[in-house]
């Protein structure tokens, strides 16, 4: 199992429509090969802050089946335009 993380920085004062896009961007995600489990949590120190855990069976499952498909153009389409500055994603084992 690979863990995905990112620090997502969220454009200030749009934490709240960034949430409801989230929430309809979960169920692309989850519906993705080889995806086990996810969770957004927000910082309780800065505001527009967050983490993105997201658990995969293999690293190839994020990086080629994920983020090569047609799915992840409407997650990208959904969420990339909230964050400043664009989150280093990194992959645990």
């Amino acid at each position: 199992m690979i863990l995905e993380v990112a620090i997502l920085n969220i454009k200030e004062g749009l934490s709240a429509e960034f949430e409801i896009n989230f929430k309809k961007a979960e169920s692309i995600i989850s519906s993705m090969k080889g995806y086990i489990s996810h969770e957004l949590k927000k910082c309780i120190e800065e505001d527009d802050k967050y983490i993105l855990l997201v658990n995969w069976e293999t690293i190839e499952d994020h990086e080629i089946g994920f983020r090569q498909s047609d799915e992840y153009q409407e997650w990208k389409a959904l969420l990339h335009h909230f964050y400043e500055p664009f989150p280093t994603v990194e992959h645990y084992k």
